[in-house]
């Protein structure tokens, strides 16, 4: 079986961390590399989080520290939905695993270039690294096999009433990659919130009555309290792990082609991604927007991969 090359771009946080273990859980997937960004929290900690979920399970891929702050605007953070340290769990191992020297944006531009039409790049925190990586070495754009992100939304925001929050901590990064001619797959508000973590599928991860389920059970536990009590839904949004599912199980999902262009200017909407949802500009470029979820079906694939850790 061929495997899919990737590499996650990450700032993990809670929900990155579930991608993270996912994509540590699938034979289909060839991680090239671990990349973090700023975002949920600072970078030296979302570093520190994606090596603490591959200690978890014992499971060693390249780790490479990416940019530290926006293009343009201010870092903000997540830390009041994450916590202080982005992740939610507790009893979690010291991270044993060695950082690369290399800047992530290098081994970006270095992995695509040696492996041309073959690498998913997999984002799910701010684009900076993405957007950096298409700046420095524009001839790497056409050699991308496919950009998997989670952000945006064809409607509501949810870090402002316009903006999704991985969008509004750089969206300069955001309009450069979506305005690229890189093929672009894309997983917003608008999908995820179809994929509660309510408290019986918790319950379902605490039966597996693994450290890894209980790692997870705590995770969603959070998202469950923080939605209950910001948006009064029944469950937690599992937005990242979208990424990783749709490339291990496609016919969970339902696309649809429309052009879709990020506000970068100030004000209210600064971070919006526009939708053309009725596709009225079929002629500019299409990103491929999921619009349905098999929600059962997803968690069910999650539960089933991540039965094999302890």
């Amino acid at each position: 079986m061929e495997k899919t090359k990737i590499i996650l771009d990450c700032d993990p946080g809670n929900d990155d961390a579930i991608n993270i273990l996912l994509a540590l859980s699938s034979e289909k997937l060839d991680i090239l590399g671990i990349t973090s960004v700023f975002g949920n929290v600072d970078v030296e900690k979302t570093t520190r989080n994606a090596n603490i979920v591959c200690s978890l399970v014992d499971k060693q891929v390249p780790i490479y520290k990416g940019a530290s702050e926006p293009l343009v605007l201010p870092r903000i953070d997540a830390a009041s939905v994450h916590g202080k340290s982005g992740l939610a769990g507790t009893n979690l191992p010291e991270p044993k695993f060695p950082v690369g020297e290399k800047h992530a944006v290098q081994f970006i531009i270095d992995t695509v270039l040696q492996n041309p039409h073959e690498v998913v790049l997999v984002p799910t925190g701010a684009l900076t690294n993405i957007a950096l990586a298409m700046k420095i070495a524009p001839e790497i754009v056409p050699l991308i096999k496919e950009i998997v992100l989670m952000g945006g939304s064809t409607s509501f925001g949810n870090r402002t009433p316009a903006a999704e929050f991985n969008m509004l901590a750089d969206p300069h990064s955001a309009a450069v990659v979506f305005a690229s001619q890189a093929p672009v797959t894309m997983f917003g508000l608008n999908a995820t919130h179809q994929v509660l973590a309510t408290q019986e599928i918790i319950a379902d991860f605490l039966a597996l009555n693994t450290r890894t389920g209980k790692f997870v059970a705590e995770i969603l536990e959070n998202y469950r309290a923080f939605y209950a009590r910001n948006y009064n839904l029944p469950g937690g949004a599992l937005h990242d792990p979208l990424t990783v599912g749709y490339l291990l199980a496609p016919n969970l999902f339902t696309f649809q082609n429309m052009y879709v262009e990020v506000e970068t200017d100030a004000g209210h909407n600064m971070g919006r991604t526009t939708c053309d949802i009725w596709g009225n500009l079929k002629d500019r470029k299409q990103t491929k927007v999921a619009v349905e979820v098999d929600a059962k079906g997803f968690f069910a694939l999650l539960l089933q991969q991540l039965k094999q850790f302890a």
